[in-house]
């Protein structure tokens, strides 16, 4: 079995950007069932899953949270599945929604405990659709791969994180109006499968991505028109997925 390591990714670039959390957060919060919303809306004190959404990042400043950074991302082999390979004792993004979904479900878990789980479990959802959170170990998910983004330094990791998005000038409000329609069948068939299905998922996409880069390369409007669709149904998949796990649990 391989050693399924993960490796902490420092700085801005280690997230979907705060937009990009919020916009999934909002989409989630569409589409959640009366009984979830109410027992949501009791543990949040009213708060919106958007408004959450980047606790997770915020609370990597305390390092009271160290641990928990593992649970950000997972890196996988690329000719590997995860079921393949060993997952890291310290955690990963995997085992990270796995205990959150645990603590919500479990009748004894303390309040505090399920309020912090849940607005881990927001995000982490969240991080599980942008696909180098579940990236290669040799290059900590494409942080390593150096990039131009409009003639200033970025890096893979960080142009699907927070560049195209930001850079397309939107609210997380306006984005999220802005998503593509669907119909009632495709909004189950984007629902189905497990998370460790959703994985596969990410690494497959994830494998695209390193493909569609030379490192040092210039990238700009060419790249963002390519992958723009990408970006909006990834963000819309996360929110879909994110509201089916909390229904599952709180109803």
């Amino acid at each position: 079995m391989l050693l399924l390591s993960t490796h902490l990714l420092m700085g801005n670039s280690s997230f979907w950007s705060k937009t990009g959390h919020r916009v999934i957060g909002d989409v989630a919060q569409q589409h959640l069932n009366g009984k979830t919303k109410r027992a949501i809306n009791k543990l949040l004190k009213g708060q919106s899953l958007a408004a959450v959404s980047n606790y997770a990042d915020i609370i990597k400043s305390d390092r009271t949270y160290k641990n928990f950074s593992p649970w950000h991302y997972v890196n996988i082999p690329a000719d590997k599945k995860y079921i393949e390979t060993e997952p890291n004792p310290d955690g990963n993004l995997v085992t990270g929604i796995q205990k959150c979904i645990e603590i919500l479900k479990r009748n004894n878990s303390s309040e505090a405990d399920r309020v912090f789980h849940l607005k881990m479990l927001v995000h982490l959802i969240g991080d599980l659709h942008q696909p180098l959170h579940v990236g290669r170990l040799e290059d900590k998910g494409g942080n390593d791969i150096q990039l131009q983004w409009f003639g200033k330094g970025s890096n893979l990791h960080r142009i699907w994180d927070a560049n195209m998005i930001n850079d397309y000038g939107m609210s997380y409000t306006e984005l999220s109006k802005e998503l593509p329609l669907l119909s009632k069948e495709q909004m189950r068939e984007i629902e189905k499968g497990t998370v460790l299905e959703w994985v596969q998922e990410s690494q497959v996409l994830a494998n695209e991505v390193y493909t569609s880069v030379n490192k040092g390369e210039k990238l700009g409007y060419s790249y963002s028109y390519k992958y723009w669709n990408t970006v909006e149904k990834q963000l819309q998949k996360g929110g879909l997925r994110l509201a089916r796990v909390l229904n599952d649990i709180f109803s």
